[in-house]
This record gives C-alpha cells, sequence and structure tokens, in this order.
C-alpha cells in the first residue's frame, strides 16, 4: 500500500529546550506512523540533547546524532546523508505540527500524482496571526508552482521553507543546502519545483510556526539579515531560473524581488536604519539597466512601474509620497468609503 511509505522527518535542534518537548510531542503522535524522526543536535549548550536522547528512548522511530555547532544548513544535511524515507519532511526544532499533517500531504502527493506537497500553517508566539483556511487541495503544474512561489502569491502563498513541505525523495535526490549560510531553504524549495512535475498546495494550517523568539535567526539584525543573506540569496534563485530554461519565470522573480527592495528601503528609513536604507539605495541603482528591461514587460503592474520610477529618480521623493500616502490619503479613502 503506497501509504506505508516511510517518511523521514528531519528537527535541526540548537539550544531551544524551552519549545522542544512540544515539537517532538507534536511528531511523534502524528496520525501517520511509518516515520524516521532524525534529531540534530547542532551543538546546543543547554539541555535539548538530553531531551532528543530522553525521546529516543521512549520511540524507536527516533534517530539522534550530535554534532558540533555548524549551523542550520548543516545540520540539515547531517539529518538528509542518513534519511531512508521515500519521503522527506522538514520540521524546525522550535514548532509544532498538527496531528493530521504528514498523512494529509502524504495522502494528497498519491491523489493528485505530485512530487511535492505545500501546507499552510498558522504563527504562534508574540506576532501570531489568524488565518482563514479554505481547506482545499490545489494541484499545479510545476510552471504554475514555480509563478506563485517567486511571486509570493497572496491567495495561496508558497514560502521557500522547507518546513511546509513534503518532498518525494526520487525529486529531491542529490540537493543539499550551502552550509555556512543560511535562507538556503529559498534555493533548495527552487531546484526541487524545478525538477518536480507535479506539486500540490493544502491550504489548511499543518505547521505552528514561532514568531515569538526575540533570539531567532530571523528576528536578529533584519535590516543586516536582509541586505547581506537575503538580497545574494534572491540574486542566485534568479540566476538559477534563467540558467534552467525558466526564463520568464526568472524575469518574474526579478520583478518581485525589486519591488521587495522598495519595500525594504521604506521600512529602513522608517526604523531609521539610515546605513541599511543607504545601501538599498545602491543595490536598486546598480541594478538600473536590468530593472527598465524587466519592468518593460506587460505583467507588471502601471502602479509598480510608476513607484519605480519615482524611486530611481529620487528615493526620498518616494519616500516622502509614501509616507504620505499613509498618513493622509487612506484616512480620507477610508473616511469616503464608510
Amino acid at each position: 500500500m503506497q501509504m506505508e511509505a516511510k517518511i523521514s522527518i528531519i528537527v535541526a535542534v540548537y539550544n531551544i529546550e524551552q519549545y522542544l518537548r512540544r515539537c517532538l510531542d507534536s511528531i511523534v503522535s502524528q496520525t501517520y506512523r511509518e516515520l524516521e524522526i532524525i534529531t540534530v543536535d547542532d551543538g546546543s549548550t543547554d539541555g535539548s540533547g538530553a531531551i532528543c536522547d530522553e525521546y529516543a528512548e521512549k520511540d524507536a522511530r527516533i534517530k539522534v546524532i550530535h554534532r558540533e555547532n555548524g549551523g542550520l544548513s548543516a545540520a540539515w544535511n547531517t539529518g538528509l546523508s542518513v534519511a531512508s524515507g521515500a519521503f522527506l519532511g522538514f520540521v524546525d526544532g522550535d514548532d509544532f505540527i498538527e496531528p493530521t499533517m504528514y498523512e494529509a500531504m502524504l495522502a494528497a502527493l498519491h491523489e493528485h500524482q505530485a512530487e511535492i506537497a505545500v501546507c499552510n500553517h498558522r504563527q504562534w508566539g508574540s506576532g501570531r496571526n489568524d488565518e482563514v483556511f479554505s481547506n482545499k487541495a490545489y494541484p499545479f503544474r510545476n510552471i504554475t508552482a514555480l509563478e506563485r512561489y517567486v511571486s509570493a502569491d497572496k491567495r495561496l502563498r508558497i514560502l521557500p521553507t522547507v518546513w511546509s513541505k513534503l518532498f518525494k525523495r526520487d525529486v529531491v535526490e542529490g540537493l543539499s543546502f550551502t552550509a555556512g549560510k543560511t535562507s538556503q531553504d529559498v534555493m533548495y524549495t527552487t531546484k526541487a519545483f524545478c525538477k518536480a512535475s507535479r506539486v500540490v498546495y493544502l491550504d489548511q494550517c499543518l505547521y505552528n510556526y514561532n514568531v515569538g523568539r526575540p533570539d531567532s535567526i530571523t528576528n536578529k539584525k533584519k535590516g543586516e539579515r536582509r541586505l547581506a543573506i537575503e538580497v545574494p540569496v534572491w540574486k542566485e534563485q534568479i540566476e538559477y531560473l534563467q540558467a534552467n530554461g525558466y526564463a520568464e519565470i526568472a524575469e518574474k522573480a526579478a520583478y518581485h524581488f525589486y519591488r521587495q527592495m522598495l519595500f525594504y528601503f521604506i521600512g529602513f528609513k522608517m526604523a531609521n536604519e539610515k546605513k541599511a536604507a543607504k545601501r538599498a539605495i545602491e543595490i536598486v541603482k546598480a541594478e538600473k539597466n536590468a530593472i527598465k528591461k524587466t519592468y518593460h514587460h506587460q505583467w507588471v503592474k502601471t502602479g509598480d512601474k510608476a513607484r519605480m520610477k519615482t524611486f530611481l529618480f529620487w528615493p526620498q521623493l518616494y519616500y516622502l509620497l509614501v509616507r504620505l500616502d499613509e498618513k493622509t490619503l487612506i484616512p480620507i479613502r477610508a473616511r469616503f468609503q464608510k
């Protein structure tokens, strides 16, 4: 029976003892039982490693690997090197999953003859959100999935995170994460989507993502992180898509990247991160010729063309216009819409 295929779940663990039990409890209590649970203790200095060992003594499906600290990408690679399942999943050790997550995702893969399943999620912690889900499955060809992915489609948004996905092993065989770098799930997901033929999206909350940790990687020095880490990764994604025969998707990825840089610029200015704001200007202006080429496409929104034109002409004017819209035009619109 196809549903009896083994799923290898890789859990990267580093100094998260206060969250880890909840995470592991949510995995071992999955309704789908044919699991290989690989916990990779990445040199934790708190009680995280001992908790992993404790759970392994209780559940034979759990394997524990203790290693010197090498970062998240290295921990994922360590887990991949020993995974034996026909399907691969990832869970961050400070998050937790719904009881039916892997049963639902595997069933969707079989039903829609897809190689990658993507689920929706809910944020929890101090920055939690309350989402409304359709609880429907949406199968896509890989081209459609890639387009939704690079464009950050708001209706059925596909995140780059590997924790929101279940991969058929055959599709991701040979793929790994670049050790020593963060945000590497962007490229792992991009390459996996390029190799797959079909992707199925489950618009239901199967994963619970912790946004309440002030010490987490994604909550530290956002300006510095976005410019030093995220920007090179997005550029790498664009180059990879272009080099592998996805020219139009690469252009749309570039479009999203340039739009995102304008959002970053506004955020840096509002947070008084002057160096980051200045650097954002430099990055965009260095791409001026490429931006003109990308923004020539018919699918680029007219408003985005005007915003980029204003930014390239005078970034400070662009910032003032955005602030005017937030403080003046939006309240006026709201008043007349009542």
